[in-house]
């Protein structure tokens, strides 16, 4: 048998062989937490190449700067990014900044077209790579790790129990004929009982043109060495296993990957200038008693209709209790401002804090304040939620967010739904209510007045909270996972060099 010393010496070994090469998608919801990655693999001894783009690289410049000032591993590479020659506004480089969903489609061509120019930059490096982990839309990726004949590892930002429900959703083909947006559909091999209407599936947004993308993501993510993930096994250590089995893929939890940035985790530092000084809402929610406070916010993609923000306005009045909303209305925000400034803001002032676009989501989360997320169920989102400890009003609008529902109100128990009628697809215009403000101020209610249910779900949100921050700690699941997943990249390293 090795020795102890010999074992921390090949372990040492492989983390200074490990060179892996991170490619986000270039959506804020991905690249957010593949800076969290790269940190965090940093942090474990690893180098790490991260491909962006010049304008994605002004977003993180607050996170660009932290790694440079601390002495992280981490190479950024701005890779030119060729919008123009794909029908694509001069400088158009992110998800968020398309004015159409059928320009997606010439978004992800202009990504693919990084292959040669990242090909080239990886042949000068040393050490060369010695894994890719790519966004699984980045199907060309593989191209490139075959080059290399090194492992390519897929990542979506998804959780385990969204990906197990992706993955059967590709592999049986379950939505191709089904015609019937409202029909419930069951998913063969899924571990609990689940069903959801075809229109709350991941995957169920049409983009014409896709059609060949989505199969080379599909062909490509197959023959990938594993999965990574931002999660951790005591969350959901069944939907982990499930997946490891019905797909043969080791899966690699190395999360809450929000928890390694918290000291940078302001939205300004991750790209996004806040609208409100931080000490301004900080200072406003110190005046609130503990736990008293409704925190809403949608995301970066989602922007709800006038007349639904007007409805959750209202309900929010009608609940009495305090509450920070954050609103995005794109370009219908006059409208909303109108309406705000007819009666609304004058109505709440006491109690209401209103913060127009961005806001430091994390910073609030964690305010001793707040005592539930009314949260449009992106992973990010959710995760954060439960990394600080507070339950949910679940107020999903698509992708995987109805599965994330799911999971937080049916096996987690730390949320309640607010209870959306209808799907708001990313780049489709909400043209109806689908959740009024009975609606509305029954939820915050539920979850915000005394009583024994809300008291148990507010110490589940608690208990997750305390096992998310104990994973990355030394000795922790996902911390353990870091270093092992460093150690068998660089030992194939080893093994091929």
């Amino acid at each position: 048998m090795a020795s102890v010393g010999q074992a921390l010496t090949d372990s040492r070994n492989a983390s200074e062989r490990a060179h892996f090469v991170l490619i986000p998608l270039m959506a804020q919801g991905h690249t957010i937490p593949m800076t969290d990655m790269a940190r965090l693999l940093a942090e474990h001894g690893a180098q790490v190449s991260f491909i962006t783009t010049p304008v994605n690289a002004s977003r993180m410049a607050g996170f660009i700067n932290h790694a440079v000032a601390t002495g992280l591993t981490i190479q950024f590479v701005k890779l030119h990014f060729p919008a123009v020659e794909f029908g694509l506004p001069d400088g158009c480089e992110n998800a968020d900044m398309i004015q159409s969903i059928d320009l997606f489609k010439n978004l992800m061509e202009a990504c693919a077209a990084l292959r040669e120019p990242l090909t080239a930059y990886l042949r000068q490096q040393s050490p060369s790579p010695s894994c890719i982990i790519s966004d699984v839309a980045h199907w060309w990726t593989a191209g490139i790790a075959r080059e290399f004949g090194i492992p390519r590892l897929t990542f979506n930002g998804f959780c385990g129990f969204a990906s197990l429900v992706r993955y059967i959703i590709v592999r049986d083909n379950l939505l191709e004929h089904v015609e019937d947006e409202n029909e419930l559909i069951n998913f063969p091999g899924f571990p609990t009982p689940l069903q959801l209407t075809k229109e709350r599936c991941p995957g169920s947004l049409y983009v014409c043109g896709l059609e060949q993308i989505r199969k080379n993501i599909y062909e490509e993510e197959i023959k990938s060495t594993g999965v990574v993930m931002n999660s951790f096994q005591e969350l959901e250590a069944l939907y982990i296993e499930s997946f490891e089995q019905i797909t043969g893929k080791k899966v690699w939890t190395v999360g809450p990957m929000c928890l390694c940035n918290q000291d940078i985790n302001t939205m300004a530092e991750r790209g996004n200038k806040a609208s409100m000084d931080e000490a301004q809402c900080l200072q406003w929610l110190d005046s609130m008693k503990p736990g008293s406070v409704t925190f809403i916010s949608f995301g970066s993609l989602a922007c709800t209709a006038p007349q639904q923000l007007t409805e959750l306005g209202l309900g929010l009045e009608a609940s009495k209790k305090p509450f920070v909303w954050v609103i995005k209305a794109g370009d219908k925000f006059p409208q909303v401002e109108e309406w705000l400034a007819e009666g609304f803001e004058e109505r709440v002032k006491d109690r209401g804090l209103i913060i127009r676009g961005w806001a430091p989501q994390v910073l609030i989360l964690w305010h001793k304040a707040i005592g539930c997320f009314m949260t449009h169920c992106g992973w990010n989102s959710t995760i954060e939620s439960i990394c600080a400890g507070v339950p949910m009003i679940t107020w999903p609008h698509f992708a995987d967010q109805f599965v994330n529902e799911r999971l937080v109100v049916d096996v987690l128990k730390t949320g309640v739904e607010v209870g959306v009628k209808a799907v708001t697809q990313w780049g489709h215009e909400q043209k109806e209510v689908t959740v009024t403000r009975d609606a509305v101020e029954i939820a915050v209610s539920k979850l915000m007045d005394e009583g024994e249910a809300a008291e148990e779900m507010r110490m589940r949100a608690k208990e997750f909270g305390v096992k998310a921050r104990k994973a990355l700690e030394e000795g922790g699941s996902s911390y353990n996972n870091i270093n092992l997943l460093i150690q068998e990249m660089g030992n194939k390293a080893n093994a091929s060099g």
